[in-house]
């Protein structure tokens, strides 16, 4: 399921956000989405560029809310929404990974009998969704602590939805935190729900089905369902940045 570059940290310094992007192995990525509901993209960010981008969870002016989970019956921990502008390496993987992966969500559409299609450019599919009353920027910074979970959950948040997203975790495991492993179950018709859990790295990103994804079955292609979360972190400091290419109400 792991698809990387060759890249090392210092590389990784140096090349844009695009090129990075770009030196994936795509068609790996689309088949893994395809078998698994989601793709590991390794070492997509540096040590470096991790941790810069978990720093600016304390700097209140980049953000638009603050949510606690347990607030909300979510979990526990808690997260903030960035705001317009969105930090340069934020916005520029909404940017580099979007037209790829609307390649996957197109194929998908079709081979679900869903007529919608995504525009190829991301600036075009976020003008539908400010056209739709969907204006609020959803990419987002997560903090847990020891004890802290995420409920399984699905991120919509309006009538148009991308069907893929993307997590990228910024803390080293084992070093920063233990536990928290990224958590991924799919339902399938009259069938007992399956499970995946996806082990990171600092850096490593995560793209996966938001909602429904196709499976090919004996009679044709059936919908199943998908919900993500993460597993009780069990002692440091974890961040995430999840990157959702739809806009909110």
């Amino acid at each position: 399921m792991n698809q990387h570059p060759t890249d090392t940290p210092a590389d990784l310094a140096e090349r844009s956000v695009e090129a990075r992007v770009a030196s994936y192995d795509w068609q790996a990525i689309s088949s893994a989405l395809d078998g698994f509901g989601c793709a590991v993209l390794e070492r997509l960010l540096s040590p470096q560029e991790c941790r810069r981008i978990s720093d600016l969870y304390r700097e209140e002016e980049h953000f638009r809310s603050h949510i606690h989970m347990a607030r909300h019956g979510f979990g526990r921990g808690e997260y903030r929404y960035f705001k317009y502008p969105l930090p340069d390496v934020v916005g520029g993987l909404r940017t580099a990974l979007y037209p790829r992966l609307a390649v996957v969500a197109n194929q998908w559409n079709g081979r679900m009998g869903v007529e919608d299609r995504y525009p190829p450019e991301h600036a075009d599919f976020l003008r539908q969704c400010h056209e739709a009353g969907q204006v609020r920027p959803t990419p987002l910074l997560l903090q847990y602590g020891p004890g802290d979970f995420n409920c399984l959950h699905q991120d919509l948040y309006g009538d148009l939805a991308f069907p893929i997203q993307v997590a990228i975790l910024l803390s080293e495991p084992g070093d920063d935190f233990t536990g928290g492993e990224f958590v991924l179950t799919e339902q399938r018709p009259r069938m007992q729900s399956r499970v995946e859990v996806v082990p990171l790295r600092q850096g490593d990103a995560v793209a996966f089905a938001v909602h429904n994804r196709p499976v090919q079955g004996t009679k044709g292609n059936y919908r199943v369902n998908l919900r993500h979360g993460v597993s009780r972190v069990r002692s440091g400091q974890r961040h995430t940045v999840g990157v959702i290419f739809h806009d909110a109400r």
